[in-house]
């Protein structure tokens, strides 16, 4: 039975991305407002195709922070890559570079607003990240960030990147870490599992501590939730 949920959802949800695609070009280029439109439409889109073809539903923890914070979350699985579209107000992304050069998708993910990272792309690399950051922060938008670096499987806990510490102290803004456990009803399998996918929303984390401090919070924070 969750095999045929979970083909009605691929089915559903990447027609329906193939068609947010098609619309996301002449969006962006009417402008910021008309891409958000269309982003967070599709954010929603999701949210229906999760709940109805999967059984999957959110539990949200805590008040989502609106303007211009850091908020660093667990990552298990792809489900909350786009809920948080959803659950926060216009963020502005954390991504690889590499994502931003797909042909055609990539300009419009750097028109909503992304910060791209490259670790092996060196001094200009990490001049065009900030760049990227402190318009966001000009912008008053919140930042999302996956602190970890890649999608964990459930009970794991990898130390955090040190682009995120970069990131806090170049920023100067507040961190608020946010733990889920999506990876219990959507692995990297094709099927997945109804349920619901709990996101805790911790307190925020104020500017300026030392580096070791800061971590040690986000890190324990973000795996408030593994078993």
């Amino acid at each position: 039975m969750q095999f045929i949920r979970s083909f009605l959802f691929a089915l559903f949800f990447y027609f329906g991305t193939l068609v947010v695609v098609l619309l996301a070009f002449p969006a962006a280029l009417l402008g910021q407002w008309a891409l958000s439109a269309v982003t967070h439409g599709w954010a929603h889109y999701h949210r229906w195709c999760a709940a109805i073809l999967l059984g999957v539903q959110t539990r949200l923890d805590g008040v989502a922070p609106a303007g211009p914070v850091i908020v660093a979350a667990k990552h298990q699985s792809m489900f909350e890559t786009i809920e948080m579209l959803r659950i926060l107000p216009r963020p502005v992304v954390v991504m690889k570079r590499q994502l931003t050069d797909i042909p055609g998708w990539g300009w419009v993910a750097r028109r909503y607003g992304v910060i791209p990272v490259d670790r092996e792309g060196g001094a200009s690399a990490l001049r065009t990240m900030l760049r990227a950051a402190q318009a966001a922060k000009a912008q008053g938008r919140p930042i999302m960030i996956f602190p970890e670096g890649t999608r964990v499987p459930p009970g794991e806990r990898p130390p955090l990147q040190p682009g995120f510490a970069g990131l806090y102290k170049m920023l100067g803004l507040p961190v608020v870490p946010l733990a889920l456990d999506s990876g219990r009803l959507w692995p990297r399998t094709f099927v997945k599992r109804p349920g619901i996918v709990t996101m805790r929303i911790h307190p925020p984390i104020p500017p300026g501590l030392p580096r070791d401090e800061v971590e040690r919070r986000v890190h324990d924070a973000i795996n408030s939730l593994e078993p």
